[in-house]
């Protein structure tokens, strides 16, 4: 507990303990009305000061106003131990609720306890403190065993192993060395590493992060948005239903049946009816019920951007696929040189040289097989074609590397391959000089995640790719998905996306799920987008409403049903609390129901709806 809640804890007990006291006590009149208003002033003088200035803002009609009423108008009637009795148990149901939201928050917290506090900066051969905030890129770090990595950036010496948990919810460390890329927000465990930044702070993976995780609250779904609007028509209804409670049956017992008015009996109920109305169990557990479902989708590694992206989710029915990096591995290897005309050593090197400047996979495994040195001096007019390939002067010489495509394009006849892979033809000085083939595997997990996406009732599950009819067929077998498009341009994904979502039912929403780098236009269009091993990916995080923080394709369908559970909760606190509050209202408004019961329907209802939505924190074995 926190300051805060500890002296509220002291409020409530001790006026608990003076009402039982005074309760005894064998006085009347003025003397027990002053007894009881200390426990009543003790435990509500904060909610009537609130209201009191919801009055004075002209914000009158809300929970506030509705506990100062009922409770006053109960201390009027002479019932004091019910006026107390409920702002006592008021202030234990909102005790209880700051509690659960400071639980989700802490959870949310510690998983996002990725900021680095500092940086330790090499300058002149001397080892300074810096703020993050303050590190240029290009500057030299030094992180000891035990540290945050403050920035990105790449390792320039000594080998270690890096726990990802906190960005990735994986718990395996990985391994890395001079030459490879670390994001910030890991801890270095074994070895000292010193790391060239390569962005600064606020560009950088963990300042990404942090800025999603404390902005997801600002975009609303559709529930708390109806529970927003649904509270303004509301709480200023059931004021005017309680005040023609109030008046309304005694002047037609005056004037209509000549009885007598009963004027405090009409009160009493008028006050249990607005105690009964307080919609604090909609308006604290819808939004809790969503801030726990994104705090336990994050302890997984899944980042959604907003509870509106967590409500589109859980309609997902057709979950389209981009293939290489998503459904496979990326990880291109050189399988074989067919058909070449000049030596595979010089094949691969015009390949490689051509290829230097881009990051593409395919491009890295062509450079990764010549095995050498790139002098990028030797390259000149360097022209990348989307979804061809490339052209470039390699020594002087023109050099177009590429798919069918390319070929095509250039007016080069090529030699078809008749083994699986990704096929690379390369032409020099407009002759063709044989291809490469490239092939990729699946990753680990991809079957059992189809599997597992069938089992949510994802029937409808589509592969884009720009591959080969027949690598995108056979990749497409092994997974088990019958629809596959390939040879694909970037604009024909966007366009196959229109088709699909023309084709579905209004209620259904069609997922895509990229590698975030290039397929952002297509993650933008769908309407909900997941970016798959997005660890440092910053157009993943940008163009993606959902990220999935490693590469795993089981978080697909545990993301769905992370979604699907939190969604099940919202609608059992909807369906729950109207239920409760619409029978007790007219059980008030009959005078069946007490104070005593209004209580229940008020904190009770409360307290039950916040336990519910905190299930939405636990999702570890979905």
């Amino acid at each position: 507990m926190n300051k805060k809640q500890k002296k509220m804890l002291i409020r409530i007990l001790t006026a608990a303990v003076c009402m039982v006291v005074f309760s005894m006590l064998s006085v009347s009149g003025y003397l027990r009305f002053a007894l009881f208003m200390v426990p009543y002033l003790i435990i509500g003088y904060d909610i009537l000061k609130k209201a009191g200035k919801g009055i004075l803002n002209r914000q009158v009609f809300d929970e506030n106003f509705l506990m100062a009423v009922a409770t006053l108008g109960a201390i009027l009637l002479g019932e004091y131990t019910e006026g107390v009795a409920v702002m006592l148990f008021y202030q234990i149901g909102e005790l209880f609720q700051s509690y659960a939201v400071g639980k989700s928050r802490r959870n949310i917290s510690e998983l996002m306890d990725i900021r680095p506090d500092y940086a330790n900066v090499e300058k002149d051969g001397k080892v300074e403190q810096s703020d993050p905030d303050e590190v240029e890129i290009g500057s030299i770090l030094l992180v000891q065993p035990g540290e945050k990595i403050p920035i990105d950036g790449v390792v320039m010496q000594g080998t270690s192993a890096l726990n990802t948990s906190a960005l990735t919810g994986e718990s395996l460390p990985r391994e890395v060395k001079a030459g490879d890329e670390v994001v910030s927000g890991c801890i270095n465990m074994t070895g000292v590493l010193r790391i060239r930044t390569t962005k600064e702070f606020g560009e950088s993976t963990v300042s990404k992060i942090l800025d999603l995780v404390e902005n997801a609250s600002s975009r609303k779904s559709k529930s708390e948005n109806f529970i927003s609007r649904f509270a303004k028509v509301y709480t200023p209804a059931v004021c005017c239903g309680a005040l023609a409670l109030a008046i309304l049956p005694p002047l037609a017992s005056m004037f209509v049946f000549k009885l007598s008015p009963q004027w405090g009996v009409w009160v009493y109920r008028a006050l249990t009816f607005l105690v009964i109305s307080c919609p604090c169990a909609l308006v604290i557990s819808i939004p809790l019920s969503f801030f726990a479902g994104i705090g336990g989708a994050g302890k997984e590694g899944i980042l959604v951007k907003g509870s509106n992206y967590l409500e589109t989710l859980a309609s997902a029915k057709y979950i389209v696929f981009d293939k290489t990096g998503t459904m496979t591995q990326g990880v291109f290897e050189v399988n074989g040189i067919h058909h070449n005309r000049i030596s595979e050593e010089e094949l691969l090197e015009y390949a490689a040289l051509a290829e230097c400047y881009s990051a593409h996979p395919i491009s890295k495994s062509l450079k990764n097989a010549y095995g050498k040195d790139i002098d990028q001096n030797r390259v000149a007019d360097v022209e990348e074609i989307g979804g061809n390939g490339v052209t470039a002067k390699v020594d002087g010489k023109t050099v177009a590397v590429g798919n069918g495509k390319l070929m095509k394009r250039l007016g080069i006849a090529y030699e078809e391959c008749d083994q699986i892979g990704t096929v690379v033809h390369v032409a020099v000085e407009g002759g063709y000089a044989g291809h490469i083939l490239i092939s990729d595997r699946l990753k680990p997990h991809a079957k059992e995640a189809i599997l597992e996406l069938k089992k949510t009732g994802a029937e409808n599950l589509v592969m884009l790719t720009g591959d080969s009819h027949a690598a995108a067929a056979h990749t497409a077998e092994e997974l088990g998905i019958k629809r596959v498009y390939s040879e694909l341009l970037p604009a024909d994904k966007v366009a196959k996306t229109e088709e699909l979502l023309a084709q579905k039912r209004e209620k259904e929403k069609l997922a895509f799920v990229g590698d975030g780098i290039n397929d952002a236009p297509v993650l933008s269009r769908a309407d909900i987008g997941i970016a798959m091993g997005a660890l440092g990916s910053d157009a993943a995080i940008e163009a993606a409403d959902v990220v999935l923080m490693d590469d795993d394709p089981l978080k697909i369908a545990k993301a769905i049903r992370i979604s699907r559970k939190c969604i099940r909760i919202v609608y059992e606190n909807i369906y729950f609390a109207i239920g409760i509050k619409l029978l007790c209202l007219v059980l008030g408004a009959l005078g069946i129901a007490n104070m005593w019961l209004a209580i229940f329907a008020d904190v009770g209802v409360m307290v039950l709806a916040v336990i519910n939505a905190i299930r939405a924190l636990f999702v570890k074995n979905l």
